[in-house]
């Protein structure tokens, strides 16, 4: 039998080491971004769609990266010459961004190192599911959690302890203060290190050998139907045509004509890959990048259909609480909005502390995911733990002292840790190895479209029902959640007769 050899734990560590930079340059983004932005002028009701730069690098990078990845085969491999360029350029864009002298530097200095990290991000994920058996997969992608968690404890955490070592934690109007500069600085070079780390200790099957495995599924082309593609994307442009003249009607916030953008492009692009079909026809292998990339997109496993719904809700939920954790504690727990005060500077830091006791939950409980899948099953894992963030959001809107807090990063470590890694391992067994990339890519879309539709609706939402009050988005955060999980009983698990012949095998 030709199956894919397990790795030691060791190899594992090394392959998955580089998610330790990742997560460290992703932690300093989400829990100081906002507070740069404000203090470089920005208005809370302006900061999502300023956050928009994120998801929106995110939703065209990595499937373009994923697809080249699957056709790359240097002498660094497949995934790793992508792991270099991207660390490099991130590396640049932390040392930028917290010397950003205006708003708007700021804001594409976002978009640069969001694109930045997604270069590196994405092959990642098809890295474990190219290098790991089956039954090994939802432990690399628990060990890729264990780093991410602990990266972004010491990365949010750093503000705080800088000031405690008696960098300055304040500054003057429109400057950002020491205690976050020197902590991007630290940032820049844990990524380019850690990420130099995995490059050099890791190998990667050639391409051929993967596809050749006995666990490997196989790779089917799903002709592209024009006249039902072409039939969709009519839909879809209708929608999000009809979305901005509502939009333009009622008077909505700007920022909501994003989500009819969104539909109007999707609609579009269905269009032309009919077209496209239409006019070559030939097998969908025989297609531009583009042709390509969409095909893959509309003819997508059916378990990724389903998973996109868990991953939409879940990341609506976390985008939220990413963007309005800061302004929430401040007001609530520390009573001020003024970013030049004292209180919402010790506000903004504790927002820091609650963001790496979430991330060091998440490290302890990236232990205890493979435990739990193997005894509860994959789904109901991953509902219960989805069921426990939805409490942890929830709770931060009825606490009133904000060192309880820390129990509310409870839930939310918890089911940031299995967001990391349940979903990747009930989809890595439905994709073949010669489109893992680009599979892994598309499915950041139901990663990064619910942030930009959160991006979009947020500040609408908070208006209409919340009186403005960022506390609410973390309400909407727990619904979400709690919504996630139901999905999730909609998708079917791993294969267990491959589960159980590797568990043979080893036996």
């Amino acid at each position: 039998m030709n199956r894919k050899p397990e790795l030691s734990f060791w190899q594992i560590w090394n392959m998955c080491f580089g998610f330790l930079g990742i997560q460290f340059g992703f932690a300093l983004q989400n829990a100081n971004v906002s507070r740069i932005l404000q203090t470089l002028g920005a208005k809370v009701d302006q900061i999502p769609i300023l956050w928009i730069a994120a998801p929106l690098t995110g939703l065209l990078v990595q499937p373009i990266i994923g697809h080249y990845s699957d056709r790359t085969w240097t002498r660094l491999g497949r995934r790793r010459p992508y792991f270099l360029v991207g660390a490099l350029l991130s590396t640049l864009a932390l040392l930028v961004m917290p010397n950003a002298p205006l708003l708007w530097v700021a804001a594409i200095t976002l978009w640069m190192m969001d694109a930045s990290f997604n270069v590196s991000m994405e092959p990642f994920r098809a890295f474990v599911a190219d290098q790991l058996p089956v039954g090994q997969r939802a432990a690399g992608y628990a060990m890729q959690t264990f780093f991410i968690g602990v990266g972004a404890v010491v990365a949010s955490i750093l503000p705080w302890l800088l000031a405690q070592l008696g960098f300055d934690n304040t500054a003057a109007r429109g400057m950002v203060p020491e205690t976050v500069r020197y902590s991007f600085y630290a940032g820049a070079a844990v990524l380019l290190l850690s990420m130099l780390w995995t490059v050099a200790n890791s190998r990667e099957y050639p391409p051929q050998r993967l596809a050749a495995f006995a666990d490997s599924t196989p790779l089917t082309e799903t002709p592209i139907d024009a006249r039902k593609a072409r039939r969709s994307g009519a839909l879809w442009a209708l929608a999000g045509v009809a979305l901005a003249v509502l939009i333009h009607v009622f008077a909505l916030k700007p920022e909501v004509y994003l989500l009819a953008a969104g539909l109007l492009a999707y609609g579009v692009a269905l269009l032309w890959l009919a077209w496209h079909h239409g006019a070559r026809g030939g097998a969908q292998a025989t297609h531009g990048a583009a042709a390509q990339i969409l095909g893959d997109l509309y003819t997508m496993p059916e378990a990724m259909r389903r998973l996109a719904w868990v991953q939409f809700f879940s990341w609506f939920a976390l985008f939220a609480m990413w963007i309005y954790t800061t302004p929430a504690v401040t007001a609530v727990q520390f009573h001020s909005s003024v970013p030049t005060s004292a209180a919402y500077n010790a506000g903004a830091n504790w927002v820091g502390i609650l963001f790496g006791a979430y991330n060091g939950v998440a490290a302890l409980a990236a232990v205890l995911i493979p435990f739990m899948a193997r005894v509860l099953g994959l789904r109901r894992t991953h509902l219960i733990n989805l069921w426990l963030g939805a409490a942890g959001l929830l709770s931060i809107t009825l606490i009133g002292n904000p060192h309880w807090l820390l129990l509310s990063m409870v839930g939310v470590g918890i089911a940031w840790a299995s967001i990391l890694a349940l979903p990747y391992a009930l989809l890595s067994d439905h994709v073949p190895a010669q489109k893992m990339g680009v599979y892994m890519g598309i499915f950041n879309f139901f990663i990064v479209i619910p942030q930009l539709l959160a991006a979009s609706v947020l500040g609408l939402l908070l208006k209409t029902f919340f009186g403005d009050q960022p506390m609410g988005a973390l309400v909407l955060g727990a619904l979400s959640l709690f919504i996630a999980g139901l999905a999730v009983l909609r998708v079917q698990e791993p294969a267990r007769a491959v589960l159980r012949s590797a568990a043979a095998s080893r036996a």
